[in-house]
């Protein structure tokens, strides 16, 4: 498997937009080969000393925090469909994104452990 992890800011008032967006993004994300998608809004986020969530996407007042992952077969499965989302118009930004999209944060990971599902 191959995972991608985001973290972003969703801009005050704007969480149902966000939930909105995430349907139909994950519904897409689906379509070019993911296998899980998980989409958590911050319930308990705490300010860290050194660093934290809203320090890495610099969060500004009312802004909350998203962590998001997806899950894909390989890493060949999450490229070929980076390639295919690029040129589909569905992915175009646009003026009334529900999240800070200049501060989001993300990369792709190897797993190296797995406990679970």
């Amino acid at each position: 498997m191959y995972v991608q992890g985001f973290v972003l800011p969703v801009l005050p008032g704007k969480k149902d937009a966000y939930i909105a967006m995430a349907k139909q993004a994950g519904e897409m994300f689906q379509r070019y080969g993911a296998l899980e998608i998980v989409e958590a809004f911050e319930d308990d986020v705490r300010d860290g000393a050194h660093t934290d969530f809203r320090k890495a996407v610099k969060a500004e007042d009312g802004e909350h925090i998203v962590f998001s992952w997806v899950v894909w077969p390989d890493k060949e499965t999450c490229v070929e469909a980076e390639k295919q989302m690029q040129a589909n118009e569905e992915m175009e930004p646009s003026d009334d994104m529900p999240f800070a999209g200049k501060r989001l944060i993300y990369g792709g990971f190897t797993p190296i452990y797995t406990l679970g599902r």
